[in-house]
């Protein structure tokens, strides 16, 4: 406590760790943590609801939070130093806390409760526990509810639709699986929901938590990203839903033309708009440095200068739309499916693939999204750095919800989604990218990934629940169907000893990513050589991607030689990295936090492997996951509900708490939890409980 106490104190006279008065004879509710770290919430109204889940996370995610909602303000380098500066000069100049007080104003009174409750219970954790948290985090308290507006803001809309790296010329990528199954396609007549993202392991804004929100005339039991105050993956006794990330292109960055102090637009000079802001630096001695800003807009937005010297504005479809959180919420709390579409066609979240399904038996796939219209063009075109220098690139007008691509109880029995454009969301074929224009989104490439997807949904004539949940641990390497039996043909035709020894190995191969497999890391190392280091190029395959047919192309090798040659280096290569070319996957593969150090199994996407698990690079002699599964869950809407699942990371990212790690036995022998979501079910496995 020594290092605590003048945080503490400071933070106390400053008044910024105080509770909301809560009478102890009239009690809001209860968390019940379960042995698991998951906080089974229970309040009288929602904003007890709020109340309690905010709690909760600060409990358990405290100062991954507590520093997100620094970021959101865009003080972060005020509270934490120089390294925050430029994440600081992104928020401010987007306008990002400034908009999220008028967004919070915007929402009726009730939803400006919640978000106050969900802030109250963050508050009232810090002031219960101080000595939980990183000292440095305290100074951010007290939480408001506009932090809380103001972090799904930056989330949704500068972190997925208009990443800071994609302005400033780099790269973002994210992934998930979904699946929704109707009675026809089920073998117990029950509607059956997969949820599976796949993100990065390192906390951080895109880590999930788990929990169980219980009120008057609402559940749901799902997971988030920290942070946020409503799941967005859901489900209770009647329907849930999930997302994936489908790059919907509702931001677009405009490449100016500088003249004269200005920029070019229809043949004359306009001036910039500018203004100044503040920035404060925390320096290593404590003390405050404060930065002058120079902001510009154009016409188009705000405007940044790039190190590769272009001059840059970006332009976000939905700041006019607030209400994204408050319908996630929504979503949750419907009562059927009308209701459900009624919700959805505010169209207030800005991106993503929404998959569904619900007691009922519907279920529909919606590639969701605010888009611009555009007067021509493909994704290519808007995605790339557009002309700013005329207005007929300047869109002023987003699609309404009928115009997205939908699939709505396919005569097929289910619909799917792995990222992929909305195309083949289930098969055969329920809408095509013929009838929409070219930058709603790719006609394809569809990835291995995408294609095991479908045929794992399709193939079936009907799937039960205990095969929905084999299916979703399929660790078969799509990409060996299409190759592998003309790469051993061709390979049988050498005398080379590494060679044939190299194709003995992979012939023996069980052609899977599980942890005792002897032959995936040999062939992993090939596939690099054979479809570039993301596994995505197919102008090695004899046949190329088809959209005629989507799930069953490439295949084949265009140049046996060629592949041989570099099964040849992919030899010398897994010799090199791991000792021998059988080496058992799991014996590299690890899945490794803390003091748990476990076999691992699940693979590249793009080699087709459904169970993902995407590996840092070796060191000393093992790996361990960067990305890939995190949330799972698989629920059947039978009566009462079946539902497992599993948070691969643990529920915590707090130091030294348990449940960072405890999961990933489960993970390790691909076994799940049975998720309790009754009160009966989670009184019996009570970990702490916490009334309010």
């Amino acid at each position: 406590m020594g290092i605590l106490k003048p945080f503490i104190a400071a933070a106390l006279a400053a008044g910024v760790l105080v509770a909301p008065a809560v009478s102890a004879a009239a009690p809001r509710g209860e968390i019940l943590f379960d042995s698991y770290g998951v906080p089974h919430i229970y309040g009288k109204d929602e904003a007890s609801v709020f109340y309690g889940f905010g709690y909760a996370t600060a409990k358990n995610h405290g100062d991954v939070v507590v520093k997100l909602y620094g970021q959101a303000r865009g003080r972060a380098a005020e509270y934490w130093g120089p390294a925050e500066i430029e994440s600081d000069r992104w928020v401010i100049a987007n306008g990002v806390y400034e908009r999220a007080k008028a967004w919070y104003a915007q929402e009726p009174a009730s939803f400006r409760a919640n978000l106050d409750a969900f802030a109250e219970g963050m508050n009232a954790y810090a002031k219960a526990h101080p000595d939980k948290l990183d000292p440095s985090m305290l100074q951010v308290f007290p939480i408001t509810g506009v932090d809380v507006m103001a972090h799904g803001h930056r989330l949704m809309n500068y972190v997925y639709v208009a990443p800071q790296g994609r302005t400033m010329g780099a790269n973002a990528d994210a992934g998930s699986n979904a699946w929704a199954v109707m009675p026809k396609k089920s073998a117990s007549g029950n509607t059956m929901l997969l949820a599976n993202p796949h993100l990065p392991w390192a906390p951080s804004q895109l880590t999930y938590f788990e929990a169980d929100l219980n009120g008057p005339g609402f559940k749901m039991y799902g997971a988030t990203q920290v942070g946020l105050p409503v799941l967005r993956f859901a489900f209770n006794d009647r329907m849930g839903f999930t997302n994936t990330v489908n790059g919907v292109l509702g931001a677009t960055n405009y490449e100016l033309k500088l003249a004269d102090g200005g920029y070019l637009f229809d043949g004359k000079v306009r001036p910039f708009e500018t203004r100044t802001a503040s920035l404060k630096v925390r320096q290593p001695d404590g003390t405050l440095a404060t930065q002058t800003l120079e902001l510009r807009s154009s016409i188009h937005g705000p405007v940044f200068a790039r190190a590769d010297g272009k001059t840059v504005a970006v332009k976000v479809a939905g700041l006019d739309r607030p209400g994204g959180l408050r319908q996630y919420w929504d979503m949750g709390k419907s009562k059927s499916f009308a209701e459900y579409q009624a919700i959805m066609k505010r169209l207030q979240v800005p991106s993503f693939n929404i998959v569904y399904g619900d007691k009922e038996g519907h279920v529909q796939y919606l590639y969701n999204g605010i888009l611009p219209k555009h007067p021509d063009g493909n994704v290519a075109k808007w995605a790339g750095l557009v002309p700013g220098d005329t207005s007929a690139t300047l869109w002023t007008e987003t699609h309404p919800y009928e115009d997205l691509p939908k699939v709505i109880d396919p005569p097929s029995g289910y619909v799917q989604n792995s990222n992929d454009p909305p195309w083949v969301s289930t098969w055969p074929q329920a809408i095509h990218a013929k009838d929409y224009p070219a930058y709603m989104a790719n006609n394809g490439p569809m990835s291995l990934r995408a294609q095991h997807s479908s045929h794992l949904m399709a193939d079936p004539p009907k799937i039960t629940f205990d095969d929905f949940v084999a299916r979703k641990l399929s660790d078969h390497v799509l990409m060996t169907d299409r190759v592998l039996e003309e790469l051993l043909a061709a390979a049988a035709q050498s005398s080379d000893p590494e060679v044939l020894e190299a194709a003995a190995v992979l012939k023996a191969w069980d052609r899977t990513v599980t942890a005792e497999a002897k032959g995936a890391l040999l062939f992993e190392a090939w596939a690099r050589k054979f479809a570039g280091p993301t596994y995505i190029s197919d102008a090695n395959y004899r046949v190329r991607w088809d959209p005629e047919k989507p799930i069953d192309t490439p295949y084949g090798l265009k140049d046996p030689a060629q592949a041989v040659a570099m099964l040849k280096a992919a030899a010398q290569e897994a010799k090199a990295s791991y000792g021998a070319i059988d080496r058992p996957f799991g014996e590299v593969s690890r899945f490794a936090l803390g003091k748990v150090d476990l076999p691992g199994s699940g693979g590249f996407g793009n080699t087709g492997v459904f169970h993902v698990m995407t590996w840092s690079p070796l060191k000393d002699g093992k790996r361990t996951p960067v990305h890939g599964e995190t949330w799972m869950s698989m629920v059947e809407f039978s009566t009462p509900i079946k539902a497992v699942g599993l948070m691969s990371y643990g529920n915590s990212t707090q130091p030294g708490s348990p449940h960072r790690s405890d999961q990933l036995e489960h993970l390790s022998k691909k076994t799940f939890r049975t998720l309790w979501t009754t009160r009966a079910e989670v009184e019996k496995h009570v970990e702490e409980r916490v009334a309010f």
